[in-house]
């Protein structure tokens, strides 16, 4: 195991697979119980790909038994514009292989309207964001965007975060909390994500990446040079703090 901590408060620790599930189950029951103490809730993100089954630990003693789950309120950081019963659904995922093993309330679960568009269901998503900023269940940035106690995210081979792929136009977005996409290069290809400032608003970011096919993406990330292109996993940037997650593989080339 080693970790790393530089200036821009980023951690990064490499584990292999089993503890990487064991020490993230940790980080999350940590900042869950900070938030409920002084929140009252904890707002947390989740993302599609091997994220949902490194969460594991958490439905395992002491945590299933121990955290306060009323309290929790999941969304999604991006979601595939699919009914959610769909295999490509992110909702689905999660559903299956996490929340559906813990008793978070059901109104406590914001999935998107599948009945919608892209356009309408990401319009729709954002609509529902901010009644919840408003009604101080998510907490405000100083920004103006919702502030998200924790973004859990994974990261593609080619770099991308939620549906944030390289070179696409919707990585500028500035603007917007909740955008869509058409042309994922990543089938399917509607999609509905979070834009980068409602990214890099949030408390605290963990990106749990693992498999050497990954290596590549994760050196540039996090060695990039400072005049190359920076992948959209290197663009993440919250306000507290960033630790990356990695296993023996995806750290090879660091």
């Amino acid at each position: 195991m080693s970790e790393t901590t530089n200036n821009n408060n980023v951690v990064v620790e490499v584990l292999d697979k089993e503890d990487l599930a064991v020490s993230l189950a940790q980080y999350v029951a940590n900042l869950s119980n900070k938030f409920t103490k002084q929140r009252g809730a904890f707002t947390v993100t989740l993302s599609g790909g091997s994220l949902i089954n490194y969460l594991r630990k958490l439905l395992e003693p002491p945590y299933v038994d121990t955290l306060e789950w009323s309290k929790w309120h999941v969304f999604w950081v991006d979601e595939r514009v699919v009914p959610k019963t769909h295999e490509d659904s992110n909702y689905k995922l999660a559903y299956d292989g996490f929340l559906s093993k813990v008793p978070i309330p059901p109104g406590n679960v914001y999935a998107i309207n599948d009945a919608l568009s892209a356009e309408g269901a990401a319009d729709d998503y954002e609509t529902c964001l901010r009644h919840l900023v408003k009604s101080n269940v998510i907490a405000s940035s100083l920004s103006g965007f919702p502030k998200f106690d924790l973004q859990l995210l994974g990261m593609g081979p080619d770099g991308h975060v939620a549906s944030l792929f390289p070179g696409h136009p919707v990585v500028e977005e500035d603007k917007k909390w909740v955008t869509f996409i058409k042309d994922s290069p990543k089938p399917p290809p509607e999609r509905i994500t979070f834009t980068f400032p409602v990214i890099n608003s949030s408390a605290y970011a963990a990106l749990v990446v693992t498999g050497a096919g990954k290596a590549d993406a994760v050196h540039s990330a996090l060695r990039g040079s400072e005049n190359s292109e920076k992948l959209p996993a290197a663009l993440v940037s919250p306000e507290d703090e960033l630790k990356w997650f990695l296993d023996k593989d995806a750290a090879s080339k660091l």
